[in-house]
């Protein structure tokens, strides 16, 4: 009795673990009613893997369904993958025949669709730079398309490259004012009525401007050429319309401009003297007032004694006048002693009279010899830049070598003017001291034929 009471327990409890799923049912108080209880589980565990195996036979069914659908879809992309291959195949084949069609109908259109790349490029860097861009920009796009194009253009881009060429051409022959931003040196922009003189050279405000392709503005000049250049800016401006004028234009669209800017003005060119050249200035301005002042006095004087020739018998304050006073206190004297008197008077008046010209003639040798002081010392300069730096940058010679060259120019022009005020102060000197010398002479000569009358 004992073992199978312990039988059934075991029973039960592999029936509860087994069957999980089964409901939870009252613990049985007998043994009818355990024995009720295994009954009835078995009963439910056969209904169970009677469901379980009726559900894995439908699904092991709908498996060989699904298999059969993917063997079909995998037949037909079989079948879609080898007709899309004799497609591509058919299609290259067409494409190889249509593009020799196509070069045999191209003909020599191929070697003109070239050319228009070809012109198109350049035009696309001409255009880029040209000042006409500065009223119209935004043109050199277009070009750069066309020439970059893998495919032939069509008449409509030809069309466009006809009449751009056209309007380059067109616009290059006229003379027109616009409105448009302008750049000054110090980064300020403000707007400007510019004048664009064809294709070479914008102007503004008597002054000429230039253009920038990189960043597409106008600029105004930091230094503007030498002077006799803008000046033709504003005759320029001042022409009527219909007329004519005078003026600088840069037919290199720039690349002149920007270098005249950059030459040295004569002021700059003259502080490249440096001290020795400030010291022939200082010479040259020296000499000028004293040749100024000998003028004027020696002017003045020469028109005192020419009127003092008119009266001997009033001896004014004069030179002439001082050697009459001479001869008016020494009338009584004999020939010889009155002669020495008055050659003492016109000793006397002479040094006043030539004071100054050797002075001139002086500064006229010293100019020249400072110039040649500051070539040797710019020589030198230069042979000590070559002897730190080498001879690579030509710059660094030309520095001393403009500064040598200077300073001799500025000697030069220092001694010409003086050589040249030097003969005239000295001739209206001469011119002086010989109406003393012969007003004399004629008094002298005067008194003798009294003397021996």
């Amino acid at each position: 009795m004992k073992k199978i009471i312990s039988t059934a327990f075991v029973a039960a409890a592999l029936t509860f673990s087994a069957a999980p799923m089964a409901a939870e049912q009252t613990p049985a108080q007998t043994l009818d009613q355990l024995l009720n209880q295994i009954t009835q589980s078995r009963q439910s565990e056969a209904r169970i893997n009677k469901q379980r195996e009726a559900e894995f036979v439908s699904d092991r069914a709908d498996k060989q369904q699904l298999l059969r659908d993917a063997k079909a879809a995998l037949a037909a992309e079989k079948q879609r993958g080898e007709d899309l291959s004799n497609r591509f195949t058919s299609n290259d084949q067409e494409i190889d025949r249509l593009s020799r069609d196509l070069a045999t109908a191209t003909g020599d259109l191929g070697e003109m669709f070239g050319v228009v790349r070809q012109v198109s490029g350049d035009m696309s860097g001409q255009l880029n730079a040209s000042l006409i861009s500065a009223q119209y920009p935004g043109r050199d796009e277009f070009m750069a398309e066309l020439a970059s194009a893998k495919e032939l253009p069509t008449i409509k881009e030809l069309e466009e490259l006809w009449i751009a060429l056209q309007t380059e051409m067109t616009q290059s022959g006229k003379v027109v004012s616009f409105n448009t931003p302008v750049t000054d040196p110090n980064g300020n922009v403000a707007d400007a009525t510019v004048t664009r003189v064809g294709n070479f050279t914008l102007l503004d405000n008597d002054e000429y401007l230039t253009y920038n392709p990189e960043t597409g503005t106008i600029l105004r000049l930091a230094k503007q050429p030498e002077g006799f250049k803008v000046r033709t800016v504003s005759s320029y401006a001042g022409t009527a319309a219909g007329s004519t004028g005078n003026l600088f234009v840069d037919p290199s669209r720039g690349a002149l401009l920007a270098v005249y800017t950059q030459k040295a003005t004569l002021e700059e060119q003259f502080h490249q003297g440096g001290t020795v050249g400030y010291i022939i200035a200082g010479l040259l301005g020296l000499g000028v007032l004293i040749s100024l002042y000998k003028i004027i006095t020696l002017t003045l004087e020469s028109a005192k004694i020419r009127a003092q020739v008119k009266n001997v018998d009033n001896p004014g304050n004069n030179a002439l006048g001082r050697i009459l006073k001479t001869y008016q206190e020494n009338k009584g004297v004999d020939v010889e002693t009155l002669e020495l008197k008055i050659d003492e008077a016109i000793l006397k008046e002479t040094p006043r009279i030539e004071s100054g010209v050797n002075m001139i003639k002086v500064m006229a040798a010293i100019s020249p010899m400072l110039g040649l002081l500051g070539t040797v010392t710019g020589m030198i300069e230069t042979f000590q830049n070559i002897t730190l730096f080498g001879t690579g940058d030509p710059k660094i010679m030309a520095g001393g070598i403009s500064m040598a060259l200077v300073t001799t120019v500025l000697g030069l022009i220092a001694a010409l003017p003086l050589l040249l005020m030097h003969a005239l102060v000295a001739g209206r000197a001469k011119s002086v001291v010989e109406v003393i010398e012969e007003q004399s002479a004629g008094i002298i000569a005067s008194h003798a034929e009294q003397r021996g009358k």
